[in-house]
């Protein structure tokens, strides 16, 4: 497409909204209609013959500073926040990320437009919502791709990566597309351009503060989603506090139609409780809101409840490993505070008359404020707890337990042999050792943080480690005689 009619074709499409060139900044003698855009590149590196550079401004890089090496590469044209001269046409405009998503969608001819895009949002819960609803639509026999935790580096790609696998699923023949759509997603603009059949928004608790600041920008962030830029249905659940009303009241004033779901202690889906195959109110939750979805999409009441009475295990999600010696290891990636809290009384319930036994961590370079939070949650909801490294990054592991720490009463163990209620072991796999090693017949030991994610980064590595293949091996390899 050349790239006058890219910028035209956008012009039509979004009003106002769309990215236009600006008075001058077409490159003299070279008309706009002249210059063929075959993609739309973010990073230099990967720049190729013929691609629109979009020189986006970040906390570490700044694309403008790349711009030299993408018009060596081949770049065609560039999409710009400032004016630069490097002899090809440049697209001005005040948010380059807030363009690339649109003009990533009209190059790849609108593809959310040619399937049914279904967006998912909340703290906890996007990618259990993702896989159940995939299953059901799997199960009522529509072709399904999705996008989220599960398959890619990141929860929500950059727009350019997201359009063409939107346009290379509606061209394989898939009807819907099941996407988490992360904060970060939104609040970047990695989503913007994409028509969604139906939106969902599971809920909101402290996360990502490293990022967003504060808790009225993530929210904020979140509540894009509801808005009819992406969608004209959603589906929201309010929370047992009454938190999600407002973001019902927002969504509808915006002009949404909303089903409003009610979380509780036993909950009910439309007047009956569901056959799940999971345990824990958590999960039924997550389970109401793939059910609404998926009656939105057109899939029938009954075909919905046969369909949740079969679903899949989510991977990494309350991941139950098989028994042995009567002690039960769940993998989960619990790694918020209310998620934490959550996942632990479902282990209380699971357990019955055993103890709960909790390993867990929290992620270095990320918002510290919730450490002491999730210390707190451990604290209250486990026997006997084990704090270790989750992904430290470039932080210090004993500076990470050291602020989760802050937030625990109860008295640290000097060591691990005698009686404990509390171990602090940096290691992960000596601590998931030492609370498999402590647990005894009718004790579930919960290994919470990473669930599904396949390895540990420190110092910027990514070295091998998967919870549910290490705590497997350990539990198998466990002295009966314990």
């Amino acid at each position: 497409m050349d790239l006058g009619e890219l910028l035209s074709a956008a012009r039509r499409q979004w009003g106002d909204d769309a990215p236009a060139a600006a008075a001058g900044t077409g490159t003299s003698g070279i008309e706009l209609g002249s210059v063929d855009v075959t993609g739309i590149a973010y990073d230099s590196r990967r720049v190729v013959a013929g691609d629109l550079f979009c020189c986006l401004p970040g906390s570490r890089a700044d694309g403008h500073d790349h711009a030299a090496g993408a018009v060596e590469a081949g770049a065609s044209a560039l999409l710009v926040e400032r004016e630069l001269d490097l002899g090809v046409p440049r697209i001005l405009v005040p948010n380059a990320r807030r363009a690339m998503g649109l003009l990533a969608s009209q190059l790849h001819g609108r593809p959310s437009q040619r399937l049914q895009a279904v967006g998912v949002t909340g703290t906890n819960g996007k990618t259990s919502v993702v896989h159940l609803l995939s299953d059901i639509l799997r199960q009522a026999g529509r072709r399904v791709a999705e996008s989220g935790t599960l398959t890619g580096e990141r929860t929500t790609p950059e727009a350019p990566d997201l359009q063409a696998s939107l346009a290379s699923w509606a061209a394989e023949g898939v009807e819907v597309v099941c996407m988490e759509v992360s904060s970060h997603a939104l609040a970047q603009h990695r989503v913007d351009g994409t028509d969604f059949a139906v939106v969902a928004h599971t809920n909101l608790s402290r996360d990502h503060l490293d990022y967003h600041g504060t808790m009225g920008a993530y929210a904020a962030a979140k509540q894009r989603l509801l808005t009819p830029e992406f969608s004209r249905q959603a589906v929201v659940m309010v929370e047992a506090d009454g938190a999600g009303r407002d973001r019902v009241a927002s969504a509808r004033a915006a002009g949404l139609e909303v089903v409003a779901l009610e979380a509780g202690d036993a909950p009910d889906w439309r007047g009956a409780p569901l056959d799940l195959p999971l345990p824990g109110r958590f999960a039924a939750h997550n389970a109401m809101v793939a059910a609404e979805l998926a009656l939105c999409l057109g899939v029938a009441e009954e075909e919905v409840r046969a369909a949740l009475a079969r679903v899949a295990p989510v991977p990494g999600r309350f991941e139950s490993l098989p028994q042995v010696d009567g002690v039960r290891v769940v993998v989960d990636y619990a790694h918020t505070p209310e998620a934490l809290a959550s996942v632990l009384s479902t282990a209380r319930e699971v357990a019955g008359d055993g103890r709960v036994l909790c390993v867990f961590g929290c992620g270095g370079g990320r918002d510290r404020g919730k450490r002491a939070e999730m210390g707190r949650a451990a604290d209250e909801g486990a026997d006997i707890v084990v704090v270790t490294s989750d992904n430290p990054r470039d932080e210090p592991p004993e500076g990470v337990i050291a602020d989760i720490l802050v937030g625990m009463e109860r008295e640290r163990a000097g060591a691990p042999g005698g009686e404990w209620t509390l171990l602090v072991e940096p290691d992960r796999r000596a601590a998931i050792a030492a609370a498999i090693d402590r647990a005894r017949p009718g004790d579930l030991v919960l290994v919470a943080g990473k669930g599904h994610e396949r390895t540990q980064e420190v110092a910027g590595e990514h070295l091998p480690f998967d919870d549910s293949e290490v705590a497997g091996e350990l539990l198998a390899n466990r002295d009966p005689g314990r």
